[in-house]
């Protein structure tokens, strides 16, 4: 609209440290985590897929959460891995969109399946008579195509919220890589409303995916103090405390990441928070949910 304001084609990431000592000791750490996360996510699925004492509604969805863990740091860290190592920190207009879409994409489709395997976890422990009538294949199944594409959608109405948006004068994202509030910070028109209605949506799915969760392992939780052996008292307290623990932090950071208006968005604290769950979460959940579990270590 104005003479003197040029549309982006391309961004720059410059929320990593410019010292090269630094950079390659980042480097090595998210290189040896990236593939650590992958080598326990990928076993997992093998051992799910291979194994028949392990097809049940329960490692059904735990094949899916590994899978989306797998996904979630390869939308992001390879990208910081170059920057990192090669100093090539310019990403074009649509590979930002894209890396911005699949990210939204596979955390809105986690808080969903981790409601799910909530809810599961819940029927099994509360009613475990019915539970193989309840949690039916075919039912789970249907179940977590759900969340999948409820996930798409999430994210596709987020994505094309934000880059319909005109981007002018200044491209450098305060982050390692493209995420809704320091985009948002970069358009130079109003973005209020759009705000608004990202806000809105973010609440009410992750609220109620929250609080189903949230009912769920207190109903748990409930079942178990009426259990009479201390012993499997306190294994199901076990479970279902790293359980929780592993849930209200990905609802923690992702809920206090895009539940929040991009004006008080700090980049710092922002840096920290993303890397909770995108990357020390996907990292955690094979030990919380899977490895611990005599089923998982005698298919192993």
């Amino acid at each position: 609209q104005s003479g003197n304001l040029s549309t982006v084609s391309e961004f720059v990431l410059v929320g990593l440290s410019d010292a090269p000592e630094v950079c390659f000791l980042l480097f090595v750490l998210f290189l040896l985590i990236y593939l650590t996360t992958l080598a326990g996510n990928i076993t997992i699925l093998v051992a799910i897929s291979t194994d028949t004492h392990l097809h049940n509604p329960m490692y059904f969805f735990l094949g899916n959460l590994s899978l989306l863990d797998i996904l979630c740091p390869t939308v992001t860290v390879p990208k910081m891995l170059e920057a990192l190592l090669l100093e090539n920190r310019v990403i074009s207009f649509t590979g930002c969109m894209f890396q911005l879409f699949f990210l939204i994409d596979v955390v809105g489709t986690e808080i969903f399946l981790l409601a799910l395997m909530a809810y599961d976890r819940y029927v099994a422990i509360c009613h475990p008579l019915h539970y193989m009538n309840i949690m039916s294949m075919k039912l789970c199944a249907h179940l977590a195509i759900g969340t999948w594409v409820v996930g798409f959608l999430n994210s596709l109405l987020h994505t094309s919220m934000i880059f319909t948006l005109p981007f002018c004068e200044s491209n450098a994202i305060d982050q390692y890589y493209c995420d809704i509030p320091p985009v948002l910070a970069l358009s130079c028109s109003p973005t209020y409303s759009r705000e608004m209605v990202i806000l809105l949506v973010a609440g009410l799915l992750g609220s109620s995916a929250f609080v189903v969760t949230l009912i769920s392992y207190t109903y748990i939780l409930l079942a178990v103090l009426h259990m009479k052996s201390p012993e499997s008292r306190h294994k199901a307290f076990s479970t279902c405390g790293s359980h929780l623990a592993a849930v209200c932090l990905f609802y923690g950071t992702t809920i206090g990441t895009y539940a929040l208006p991009s004006s008080t968005y700090s980049p710092a604290q922002g840096r920290i928070v993303s890397m909770l769950y995108g990357i020390l979460t996907p990292l955690l959940n094979p030990l919380i949910y899977s490895l611990r579990n005599k089923e998982v270590k005698n298919a192993l």
